[in-house]
């Protein structure tokens, strides 16, 4: 900075003072000079391009260290190079917080249909496996009315009894000690004894 610049900045501090004692007896020579001064001021920042402001910004910030350790430094940013989608960001909240449930109920259903045999698996008795496949089945049903519109239901209902027999199969064909033992009922009063103890 050179001795004008130092002299500008002084005058500036200076207006900025009396401005804060506006009214306590300022001449009106010291207030068109502060007028002129903020003007000068003004006509400076107009000669500044933003080109050359957004420069000064990003080398200002790499010297402060603001771009060191970035997550993606040195690695390709995803989805560079893909087409535009209008949901790009709703999609991408949706994978970086692993939210489930939402969406059209026919992707839905198709999700849940490719994981129903693993979730049938989980389940101990065969009253557990009917009851997930009739809801299942009623929930496709309701999906097929469309009501509220979205793209086709083509997830097909799954018939109970034929279901309810490949997991009996599956259930056979595992280990026995694979098979996780259910814990056992106990009454309410046991399981505040044992809460205690």
């Amino acid at each position: 900075m050179g001795g004008g610049d130092s002299a500008f900045r002084r005058r500036l501090e200076r207006a900025a003072e009396v401005r804060s004692y506006r009214g306590a007896g300022i001449s009106a020579e010291e207030e068109a000079e502060i007028e002129a001064a903020e003007a000068k001021e003004r006509d400076k920042r107009k000669k500044v391009d933003d080109a050359r402001r957004a420069e000064y910004l990003i080398r200002d910030a790499m010297a402060q260290g603001k771009f060191d350790n970035l997550k993606y430094a040195g690695k390709p940013i995803p989805g560079l190079g893909e087409a535009y989608d209008p949901d790009w960001w709703v999609k991408g909240l949706i994978q970086r917080e692993n939210i489930s449930g939402l969406g059209p109920k026919a992707i839905l259903l198709r999700t849940e249909d490719a994981d129903l045999d693993g979730r049938l698996d989980a389940q101990f008795t065969e009253k557990q496996v009917r009851d997930i496949l009739a809801d299942f089945n009623a929930r496709v049903i309701d999906a097929r009315r469309q009501l509220q519109g979205g793209p086709p239901v083509v997830t097909k209902t799954r018939d109970v009894d034929a279901e309810v027999a490949r997991w009996h199969e599956r259930r056979a064909a595992r280990p026995q000690d694979a098979l996780p033992e259910p814990e056992p009922q106990r009454s309410w009063w046991q399981r505040l004894w044992r809460g205690t103890t």
